[in-house]
């Protein structure tokens, strides 16, 4: 097999490579063997990886595993900000533009199927109206998201099929979409998107045994390399009371366990099943994008595969 560095290849100018796919299947460490092959910076599109401090529950690359490699769009937010689509775009496309200016090759990766949309193609966002965002996060705060998504389901089954049960600041965005414009939040998305950038997409996934098996062992992972003391400390910044970051898989249960809603094992076997649970809704948004080009990630030759994609035609399959 050739290496990377032999077959090297340059993906036509201007072009966005996009790495994504389920979590733990091996993004992270194919953007970097990509970057380094190409002469690349990375541009995250993972929303919990946006959060200052949630660097563990996250997987977030250390400095000395991205070899090197610049990553941008990392730490923006506090914990106890909500997350804003809009706002990700605006700043991943102005890194992206910085990076294509300086004749760099930017990569978008990620497991965020909303943000890979929002910035490779033309995607505008619904308006919102502040009476009822009130009315619904206080009915949140009422009955739960539990109750919300059942509503949701009732509304838009395509919207509650993609949005965890747990995740109440996406419910409500939802359900304020529908009263708004009338139609299903899934409407409110481009069912013919546009290119915003000449891009090609790169799906990274494994057998689903052997990916539930390094789901298993990243949650254990996470506990041992202290995922409950960095959970510890984000709390006096606003974790709990943070609408997107203290729903984020691991952090939800190490703050029962550090209530005592639940002991250690019980926390690493939800996050588990949790996260197995997001996998399958991960799939099922990017199984549905017809030009995704997929690789299996415990291929031997899963880098070369993928150079072998940077440069296709436009439009080819």
């Amino acid at each position: 097999m050739s290496s990377p560095a032999a077959s090297r290849v340059f993906p036509r100018k201007g072009r966005v490579v996009a790495v994504l796919g389920p979590t733990a299947a091996g993004k992270s460490d194919l953007s970097v063997a990509l970057a380094e092959a190409l002469g690349g910076e990375v541009v995250n599109a993972d929303s919990m990886q946006l959060y200052r401090g949630m660097d563990i529950g996250t997987a977030k690359l250390t400095p000395a595993e991205r070899r090197g490699v610049p990553h941008h769009v990392l730490d923006i937010w506090d914990v106890a900000e909500p997350a804003a689509v809009a706002e990700y775009q605006a700043l991943a496309r102005a890194a992206i533009d910085d990076i294509l200016a300086r004749d760099r090759v930017p990569l978008l990766v990620g497991g965020s199927g909303l943000y890979v949309q929002a910035v490779l193609e033309e995607f505008s966002f619904p308006g919102t109206s502040p009476e009822l965002r009130a009315a619904l996060e206080s009915e949140l705060a009422t009955v739960g998201s539990a109750a919300l998504h059942e509503r949701l389901r009732g509304l838009d089954p395509v919207a509650a099929g993609a949005i965890l049960p747990s995740n109440g600041r996406r419910i409500v965005r939802a359900l304020e979409v529908i009263a708004l414009t009338g139609k299903p939040f899934t409407a409110s998305l481009p069912t013919t998107p546009k290119p915003f950038y000449d891009s090609v997409r790169i799906g990274v996934d494994r057998e689903t045994a052997a990916l539930d098996a390094r789901i298993a062992r990243r949650v254990d992972l996470m506990w041992e390399r202290g995922l409950v003391d960095e959970v510890a400390g984000l709390l006096p910044h606003g974790l709990r009371e943070g609408r997107t970051a203290g729903r984020a898989l691991g952090y939800q249960q190490a703050i029962d366990q550090l209530d005592g809603a639940c002991t250690a094992t019980e926390a690493r076997t939800r996050t588990t099943a949790a996260t197995r649970r997001f996998v399958r809704r991960q799939r099922s948004w990017f199984r549905r994008d017809a030009s995704v080009h997929w690789l299996d990630a415990a291929a031997p030759d899963l880098v070369d595969s993928a150079l072998r994609l940077v440069d296709l035609p436009v439009g080819a399959e």
